[in-house]
């Protein structure tokens, strides 16, 4: 079965909830909760898995700053053994507008240090 992995950042913390800084954990919360899914306390983060259309799907909220969250986000790859071309990161990015896509190599140079920790890991 394959499976990917669907990263929502944000930091932990009640001075972060319901903060455009912690949008990563709001949609995976929304996903979550339309899913009939609940996330689990587990190593470096929150888990929670499903399945789509025949596919694994792990959801995960770290419990790690924005810029560790690249140890997280490494060490669930690795757990379930899932190639990091399935990896979606879902963040706020004030380089970005709300809503539009990253694209990694238009805007290479926007690059901070979360994106860094997830993809030198």
């Amino acid at each position: 079965m394959d499976k990917y992995l669907i990263c929502g950042l944000g930091n932990p913390g009640d001075e972060y909830a319901g903060t455009r800084h912690n949008t990563g954990f709001m949609v995976l919360d929304a996903f979550a909760e339309a899913s009939n899914i609940h996330f689990e306390d587990k190593r470096y983060g929150f888990i929670a898995e499903t399945s789509l259309k025949g596919r694994k799907v792990f959801l995960l909220k770290p419990t790690t700053f924005m810029n560790l969250s690249g140890n997280a986000v490494r060490y669930w790859l690795n757990k379930e053994n899932i190639d990091q071309s399935r990896l979606l990161v879902i963040s706020d990015d004030v380089a970005l507008q709300l809503w539009e896509p990253f694209d990694r190599k238009a805007t290479a140079a926007m690059v901070g240090t979360t994106d860094w920790a997830i993809s030198n890991r």
